[in-house]
């Protein structure tokens, strides 16, 4: 019977912490010997892994393994069972794949701004409404596409949004509400030359965002 002492002492390496530490959270559930037992055999996996083929990157061999939420239902739906020896890459055959690129979403995030730009372009107040309509789905796309993808943990999923979607929506709601009160007691609005620093502000944000969301995806 395999020893279920601390996994993490093998595992030095943040990523696979990490990985681990969100199997745990997931199983948490489960019995505490059952599932201190799946992460010694999670780690052991990955060790024998890594010393097997030392060229192997640690994102392709958790990749292997698959999402944590995907590997802690079946262990609460196996809770009980012992599992064969060394079929986690079995199950890890199983897993549902992201069917969506990690790109789309990170493209469409990026997307809104060059449309609201392009909409203030436009000569005709019915298309650069229709324009700005297609920012506003440009963007929710995004947000539900990186909410629904197997590529980023819960919480990068949440900054991603909020800094993505949420914080450039509500800084141009404030900026036009603004601008709009300016021109209602008498001025003309705020002139383009001034709009063009916080325009190019909300532009970059998405875009470090998406940067920042990229360089931590998962390799699933």
């Amino acid at each position: 019977m395999k020893t279920t002492s601390d996994p993490y002492e093998k595992t030095p390496e943040p990523s696979v912490r990490d990985y681990l530490s969100a199997v745990e959270r997931e199983t948490i559930t489960l019995p505490a010997e059952r599932r201190q037992e799946l992460l010694a055999d999670l780690a052991e996996h990955i060790e024998v892994t890594l010393a097997e083929r030392p060229t192997t990157e640690v994102r392709e061999v958790l990749a292997g393994l698959g999402d944590p939420r995907t590997i802690a239902a079946t262990a609460l739906a196996e809770a009980g069972t012992a599992a064969a020896p060394g079929d986690w890459e079995a199950r890890a055959a199983a897993v549902p794949r992201g069917k969506v690129h990690p790109l789309v979403p990170l493209i469409l995030l990026c997307l809104t701004n060059p449309l609201t730009l392009l909409s203030d372009a436009v000569p005709s107040d019915m298309a650069a409404a229709l324009v700005s309509i297609c920012g506003a789905l440009v963007r929710i796309v995004g947000a539900v596409l990186l909410c629904t993808s197997v590529h980023w943990s819960r919480s990068y999923k949440t900054a991603g949004v909020l800094l993505g979607a949420v914080l450039p929506t509500v800084a141009a709601l404030t900026w036009n509400a603004l601008n709009g009160a300016i021109a209602a007691i008498g001025n003309d609005g705020v002139e383009m030359e001034t709009l063009l620093l916080p325009t190019l502000a909300l532009a970059v944000i998405p875009v470090l965002t998406s940067l920042w969301l990229w360089r931590n995806r998962r390799g699933v």
